[in-house]
């Protein structure tokens, strides 16, 4: 594979995405296949996700039994690219393929490119799909990713304008994008229009059967994440841009846990959360570019090595959790637990091991906001907060112990990330201020929604000290549930410095308006 990187942008790219939010590319050498009019079609474009410095992951949909075709270069032309071995997209995975490719260089632009062959007839093949993304950095360069969360909740899904805060991150060509959960609405069905509190009407363009009722089926599970990616600014930013995967509730149904019940929930046939969640999971994995874990292939939870100044820890608060409930317990154990046992101990050994100046943990919920399980009576705990402002005790347990960890074991410059909540804040944790006071002060950053109804802001539980430094969230005059076209959705922009190391943080909303912003310098190793 040349060395040798053409000078091109991500611009270059986005500026090639037509309305269908793909992108052609002609010249792939294969002389004796012939296109025709009834070739394989890509349906929903191109993914690439989990990428380090030397790999990552590629994805793409068919609408039948295909053999997908790969080639891989690090220039736009396609000049000397890298032939892989062909894979096939059958019924069995919804004609879905993704695969890991690896030993690529470090730190430069990889063009992705596929072709489609009819696995009834190997001679009819598609025209090309492009797409790119960038390797992390062996040495210190500035890096840059986004992040936020919410896609298509509270029944507003593709309307006129579209998921426009994708295109607006898109705008700040990110090096990856982390979808810190509720990825999709399972549990939200959508209508042709809904009716807003001041007297107009949001009009969903698109709508599908699948997306007409709650997920039950397998089917209907895909359903949701083929709904997502036909919008334009979702498919732009993935051809483009990495997404970095987690999930939380909404990818199953609302607030879900072993103890959730649905026998009262008419919505729903299928009554079993178990195989709800596992039909949700294997849809999850099938329709993302996530990494396969062999050891434990429905897992989530992961570390991205993005070069020498940041490694990405993404935490599963969802698929370990004990039943949601009071959340009272004075020890950890299999009721109070919402990271496991198997989780804690790989973030403990990961981040003791960790030489990156900064470690970003993404996780799908916030620590000390408060998020209810029965919102209308302010009762049991969904997150982490129990809402009693005490010392610790249910599931943050196991916060406290991993905060001690993170404290004795010297490990710095912990950043936490989060999303569900449908506001975007900056909290400060401090001992000084918490009821649990052995732990080392540290930062967490809360954005989205996407694209759904906006909320908040909610209470905070005192436990660990959380310092509201900034919010953004609907006034009490506007009320909740807010539509996208209110202005308030929001994502996050972070960057690291590749001279002074600096971490700088931006809270954003749609309209590409900068809210909030602050920086903050490495602690260095004693």
């Amino acid at each position: 594979m040349p060395n040798t990187l053409k000078s091109v942008t991500r611009r270059t790219l986005l500026q090639g995405v037509g309305a269908t939010g793909l992108v052609a590319a002609s010249g792939l050498a294969m002389p004796s296949y012939a296109r025709a009019a009834n070739a394989p079609q890509f349906t929903h474009g191109v993914q690439s996700g989990d990428v380090d410095a030397s790999s990552g992951m590629i994805w793409t949909r068919v609408d039948r039994p295909s053999r997908i075709q790969m080639e891989i270069s690090t220039v736009e032309s396609f000049k000397g690219a890298v032939r892989l071995a062909p894979m096939d997209a059958l019924p069995e995975s919804d004609f879905t393929m993704k695969r890991l490719i690896e030993n690529l260089p470090s730190d430069q632009d990889m063009f992705y490119r596929f072709v489609a062959a009819d696995l009834q007839d190997i001679n009819v093949v598609s025209e090309p799909i492009v797409g790119r993304f960038r390797t992390g950095p062996s040495s210190r360069r500035s890096v840059r990713f986004a992040w936020s969360g919410d896609t298509a909740g509270q029944g507003f899904g593709i309307d006129e304008k579209g998921m426009y805060t994708y295109g607006t991150m898109a705008r700040h060509q990110p090096d990856f994008f982390i979808h810190s959960g509720d990825t999709i609405y399972a549990d939200g069905p959508l209508k042709d229009s809904v009716d807003l509190s001041d007297g107009a009407k949001w009009i969903n363009k698109v709508v599908i059967d699948e997306k007409r009722k709650v997920a039950e089926t397998l089917a209907e599970y895909r359903g949701q994440w083929k709904y997502n990616m036909m919008d334009e600014h979702v498919r732009a930013l993935s051809a483009v841009c990495p997404t970095f995967f987690q999930w939380d509730d909404h990818e199953v149904v609302n607030n879900w846990s072993s103890s959730k019940n649905l026998m009262n929930d008419d919505r729903y046939t299928e009554k079993s959360v178990f195989l709800l969640s596992a039909r949700a999971a294997r849809a999850f994995h099938e329709m993302t570019p996530i990494r396969y874990t062999p050891a434990e292939p429905g897992r989530v939870y992961r570390k991205i090595a993005y070069g020498p100044m940041l490694d990405v820890f993404f935490i599963d608060l969802r698929s370990y959790r004990g039943p949601n409930g009071e959340s009272k317990e004075t020890v950890i154990d299999d009721r109070s637990r919402i990271i496991g046992a198997e989780q804690v101990a790989w973030l403990k050994r990961e981040l003791a091991n960790s030489r990156a100046t900064w470690k970003v943990l993404a996780c799908d919920m916030p620590l000390g906001v408060m998020v209810w399980d029965n919102f209308k009576e302010l009762k049991g705990a969904e997150a982490v907060a129990n809402g009693d402002n005490g010392k610790a005790s249910g599931r943050e347990l196991e916060i406290a112990d991993l905060l001690r960890y993170i404290k004795n074991a010297g490990i710095t410059n912990t950043v936490w990330l989060t999303a569900d909540v449908h506001y975007t804040a900056a909290h400060y944790y401090n001992p000084d201020k918490a009821q649990f006071q052995d732990f080392a002060p540290f930062w967490e950053f809360v954005s989205g929604p996407l694209h759904a109804g906006s909320y908040g802001p909610n209470d905070m539980d005192m436990t660990f000290g959380p310092e509201v430094k900034f919010v953004s969230a609907p006034t009490k005059e506007q009320g909740q549930n807010l539509p996208p076209s209110a202005g308030l959705q929001f994502f996050g922009l972070v960057d690291i410095d590749g001279a002074t190391e600096q971490l700088t943080v931006r809270l954003m909303n749609r309209d590409d308006q900068e809210l909030w912003k602050i920086t903050l310098d490495p602690a260095r190793a004693a």
